[in-house]
C-alpha cells in the first residue's frame, strides 16, 4: 500500500508542478488581498491598549489582526479545488483508470489528500511571510509581531495551519469523490465554505461582532486556528484560553471530519475494489 501511495502522491505533485498557471493564480490572490483589502481597510482605532484589546484582541493594528485571519482564510479557500479536480478526473476517465489499478482505495484517497493539503499549507505560510515582509516596506501596512515567539509558539502555529488545511482538504475531497457534477460540487462547498468563513473572526474585528456571532465564532475551526496565531504573535492576555486549548478544539474538529470522510469514502469506492 505504501508503494502505491508514494507513486500516486508523486503523480499528484507532478500534475501540480506542470500547471504553472494554477500556481501563479494561487499566489496572486493572497497578494491582492494583502495589498488591496488589508491596506484599504486598515482602520485607525488609535493606540489605546484597551481599545486595541477590545477590537483586535491584542493585535497592534487592524492589518496585523487581518493578516493572521488571512492565513486561516487562505488555508480554507485553497482547498476548494481539491474535490473539483477529482470530479474533472471522473469526467475524463482518469479517476476510473486510477481505481482500476491494484492500488487500494486508501492509497487513492491518501495521495490526493497529501498533495491537496500541501498547497494550502504552503500558501498559508507564504501569506504570513509576505505580511511580515510588508511591515518593512515603506508606505505599506504589515504584520507586526509584538510578542516573543519561541520554539513552542512556532510549533503551535505550524500545528494550527496543518490541522485546518487537512480538515478542509479532507472535507472537500470527500465531496469530490461522492459527487459527479461540477455545479453540484461548487454549490455544496459554498454552502459550507462561505458560512464558515463569514462566522469566523478571520476578517471581522472581534469588538464589532454582536454577542451571538461571538458565540458562534468561538467554536468555528477557522477562528480556533486564527486564535492560535494571534495569541502566539501578539500575546495571550486577550484570550480566555491558551493556544493549546484552541489546538485541542481544532484536533477534535479534524478527528470528527476525517472519521466521517473515511466511512463515506470506503462506501463510495467499495464497488471497484
Amino acid at each position: 500500500m505504501f508503494r502505491e501511495l508514494a507513486a500516486l502522491t508523486r503523480r499528484e505533485f507532478l500534475k501540480l508542478a506542470r500547471n504553472p498557471q494554477a500556481i501563479f493564480t494561487a499566489l496572486l490572490l493572497p497578494i491582492l488581498y494583502l495589498l488591496l483589502f488589508g491596506n484599504g481597510f486598515s482602520f485607525n482605532f488609535g493606540s489605546n491598549p484597551a481599545t486595541l484589546d477590545f477590537y483586535f484582541r491584542g493585535a497592534p493594528n487592524y492589518y496585523s489582526y487581518f493578516a493572521c485571519g488571512m492565513v486561516g482564510f487562505v488555508a480554507v479557500t485553497a482547498t476548494l479545488f481539491i474535490g473539483a479536480n477529482v470530479i474533472f478526473d471522473k469526467l475524463f476517465g482518469v479517476f476510473r483508470r486510477t481505481r482500476g489499478t491494484p492500488a487500494p482505495s486508501a492509497a487513492v484517497f491518501g495521495s490526493r489528500l497529501i498533495a491537496g493539503s500541501a498547497q494550502p499549507i504552503l500558501l498559508a505560510f507564504f501569506v504570513m511571510g509576505l505580511a511580515l515582509l510588508f511591515a518593512h516596506v515603506s508606505g505599506l501596512h504589515g504584520l507586526s509581531v509584538t510578542a516573543s515567539v519561541g520554539v513552542v509558539g512556532a510549533a503551535e502555529i505550524v500545528a494550527a495551519i496543518v490541522l485546518l488545511s487537512i480538515m478542509f482538504a479532507t472535507l472537500f475531497l470527500t465531496f469530490g469523490i461522492l459527487l459527479d457534477v461540477p455545479q453540484t460540487y461548487f454549490a455544496a462547498v459554498n454552502v459550507i465554505n462561505l458560512p464558515v468563513l463569514l462566522t469566523s473572526d478571520a476578517l471581522y474585528p472581534w469588538g464589532t461582532m454582536p454577542a451571538w456571532l461571538k458565540s458562534v465564532s468561538s467554536y468555528n475551526p477557522v477562528s480556533l486556528c486564527v486564535n492560535v496565531l494571534r495569541e502566539v504573535l501578539f500575546g495571550s492576555g486577550s484570550y480566555p484560553y491558551g493556544p493549546e486549548i484552541y489546538l485541542l478544539g481544532l484536533f477534535a474538529w479534524a478527528a470528527v471530519l476525517v472519521g466521517i470522510a473515511i466511512v463515506l469514502v470506503r462506501r463510495a469506492l467499495r464497488p471497484l475494489e
